[in-house]
């Protein structure tokens, strides 16, 4: 891999950045930059702050830019490049992956590793594990800005990892200099950055705890109320446990010193309120100095003790109905929660009920909750499920009737990161970005997508299919002409041909160079039996009384190309139907009926063999599933005399394309092409137009 394409947005391809999120869900939510004074800060400089950096942004360089056996920063041994090599070859086999990085760890070079951690999560990013490894080893080499930073980028692409802000919050406290009063501010905004990104995980219970011991060893006791406040409208695993914490928090201390001054007095207005009388000399009794209250709390104004116990009450009795409500809705989610056995990403699939549950849970979700938690719910599950194109094309078509600009921030990660060699969500990627009117980036997005699966034949069909619509027909047709000619020699190029005889007839009205496609393909592949089908229908679309030649030569050119018996015979009888109905010599009539008669009884022979146990020629079996042929011949045209032809062909099942170039399922099965060409790629539902475009 070349330097310059660590960046994902270089070259053109799509951009493997990956995304902070969406604005107004967690994922917006930045880290905040390193400290600039740290602890035992030695060897580089601290590098600037790397919040808004990406992924690769520290180590823009590149393993190849090393010649083998040496290093600007010394030698790397034979293993490392033999290693390397086999993530190059084959960058899906995540072992591969992993066991560079544990050589690079052991052999402790600073600069492969970080250059092959910095290549490894342009392609991994949601691997917390590796992003709490590569910061770890930041540190013991001695750089703890580079280990913030490496936190800070990691947060960056998977801000709802729990795991990752617990062990950055860690290092922020273990390697900043704590006499600075700057340091506290630094790890409170980080914890507040924290649980606004992850703080509404079902399992963020251990950020929460962390957050309220933190601020209590700070002694700010309002503090933990105001995060208490937080965490107990929040449904998690372990609400109830919170609930009895911030009790024991209450009773232990005095409300006025756990409540701002406004809540305090405002509680107090309501528990004096309820009293039946105030008395006179209490409200004018000093107090003896240092007894004041808080600020905007008067002499005059100190509560008893008494008073302080209502208030207490009253505090915990608005709190219980938080609580009853939180309750609720951990019941309503627990059921799906138990479902989750992995909510981390891992390149092993998922069970099939695990997927289901995902399913289930957004459906739940969408129906249920606001805006944001259904956004926080799919971030979620593309942690667990990023390898998983539905849940992205799910994810978008949510996002996209609230906002375009988050829709195609979703596209990006996964066709840039997760999802670069899947067609689906290209495609529907630029269609998407059809909808919004930008044709040259869907333009763009298509030809990286058929770069991706090169001879893709859906992938192809779109490009052709968005410049027609984009109103530059001559495009489209220089996109089916390429595919033809590189499509020589394959199956494919019947099916292109096909394509682009129909474009030529049916839009641009040139039956001339529509002919010339087929029959250039029928030389090519004389017994393709839906090409000389097409040039037939071809032939029937104009004058029949003008073009009889023409027809005639096209049916005697399909029953002399060496097609299968069943196959000849219907093109036989669609010639008898013809010269019946519109021919002008009866001659040419009896010279085909006799032609007729021979293949019957050709066919007929062929068929009682196999009754008598010969196997089916698999072929004729193919095409009388897929041209409708019915397995007994028209027995009628057998018998009758040349006056009762016309009647008698006309009961027998002669396939009919009607009309079209393309129009019947025999002469144009999607189907069919499609399994016999890409089956190996494993895709479903592979002509399902109806997917890319949702109804509106």
């Amino acid at each position: 891999m070349a330097a310059e394409n660590l960046d994902p947005s270089a070259n053109g391809e799509l951009t493997a950045e990956p995304d902070g999120g969406q604005q107004g869900e967690p994922a917006s939510q930045a880290p905040p930059p390193a400290s600039p004074e740290v602890k035992g800060q030695g060897g580089e400089g601290g590098p600037g702050s790397a919040a808004g950096s990406e992924v690769t942004g520290l180590y823009p360089a590149a393993l190849e830019d090393y010649e083998e056996g040496e290093d600007s920063e010394g030698e790397l041994p034979p293993e490392f490049y033999r290693l390397w090599r086999a993530t190059q070859e084959n960058p899906l086999d995540f072992s591969s992956w992993t066991d560079l990085l544990q050589y690079t760890e052991q052999e402790g070079h600073m600069p492969a590793t970080r250059r092959v951690f910095a290549v490894f999560f342009a392609r991994y990013p949601l691997c917390y594990g590796y992003w709490k490894k590569f910061a770890d080893l930041e540190r013991r080499a001695g750089f703890p800005v580079r280990a913030q930073e490496v936190c800070v980028q990691g947060l960056q692409a998977i801000p709802l990892s729990l795991d990752l802000w617990i062990h950055y919050i860690t290092l922020l406290q273990e390697t900043l200099n704590m006499n600075l009063p700057e340091s506290t501010q630094h790890i409170r905004s980080t914890f507040e950055s924290a649980v606004a990104a992850a703080g509404m995980d079902f399992r963020s219970d251990r950020l929460w705890e962390l957050y309220v011991d933190w601020e209590r060893e700070q002694g700010d006791l309002r503090a933990v109320t105001a995060v208490y406040d937080k965490v107990l409208s929040t449904p998690t695993q372990l609400y109830s446990q919170h609930y009895q914490r911030f009790k024991e928090h209450v009773e232990s201390h005095s409300p006025r010193h756990i409540l701002s001054t406004e809540d305090f007095l405002r509680l107090r207005s309501e528990v004096m309120r309820g009293s039946a009388s105030v008395s006179t000399a209490k409200e004018n009794e000093e107090v003896p100095p240092g007894e004041d209250g808080p600020p905007g709390l008067d002499a005059a104004n100190q509560a008893t003790e008494e008073e302080e116990q209502k208030v207490r009450e009253l505090l915990l009795a608005s709190r219980q109905e938080v609580y009853q409500q939180t309750e609720l809705e951990v019941g309503k989610r627990w059921a799906f929660e138990e479902g989750i056995k992995r909510p981390y990403f891992h390149v092993k699939p998922l069970d099939r009920a695990q997927l289901r549950n995902w399913q289930s849970y957004l459906d739940w979700e969408m129906s249920n909750s606001s805006h944001q938690r259904v956004v926080f719910l799919f971030e979620r599950c593309l942690i667990a499920c990023a390898l998983y194109e539905e849940f992205w094309s799910r994810y978008a078509r949510y996002l996209e009737q609230h906002t375009v600009e988050e829709t195609r921030a979703v596209f990006r990660r996964a066709c840039g990161i997760h999802l670069p060699r899947k067609p689906n969500i290209h495609l529907q990627w630029a269609t998407f970005e059809e909808r919004q009117g930008n044709l040259a980036e869907a333009r763009q997005l298509l030809e990286h997508a058929e770069r991706g699966v090169p001879g893709l034949a859906m992938v192809r069909l779109r490009r052709v299919g968005l410049e027609r619509r984009g109103g530059r027909p001559e495009r489209a047709e220089a996109l089916l002409r390429e595919a033809v000619r590189q499509s020589q020699a394959t199956p494919l190029h019947a099916f292109y041909s096909i394509k682009l005889a129909r474009l030529l007839l049916r839009l641009q009205r040139n039956p001339g160079k529509a002919r010339r496609v087929l029959l250039d393909a029928i030389e090519a592949d004389p017994g393709n039996v839906k090409l000389h089908q097409n040039l037939l229908e071809l032939e029937f679309s104009g004058d029949v009384r003008q073009n009889e030649g023409n027809i005639l030569q096209c049916l005697s050119r399909a029953l002399s190309s060496g097609l299968p018996p069943s196959a000849r015979l219907l093109f036989s009888q669609r010639r008898l139907e013809f010269l019946e109905d519109f021919g002008h010599a009866v001659q040419s009539l009896l010279t085909a009926y006799e032609d007729h008669q021979k293949l019957l009884k050709e066919v007929g022979t062929k068929k009682r063999g196999a009754e008598n146990g010969d196997p089916d020629d698999p072929e004729e079996r193919k095409l009388r599933l897929e041209d409708g042929a019915g397995s007994t011949p028209p027995v009628a045209a057998v018998a009758a005399p040349l006056a009762s032809d016309a009647v008698a062909m006309a009961a027998a099942p002669a396939p009919m394309l009607g009309g079209d170039l393309a129009s019947s399922q025999a002469a144009y099965s999607y189907g069919a092409w499609y399994q016999q060409q890409y089956g190996s790629y494993g895709y479903q539902n592979p002509w399902n137009y109806s997917q890319y475009y949702p109804p509106s």
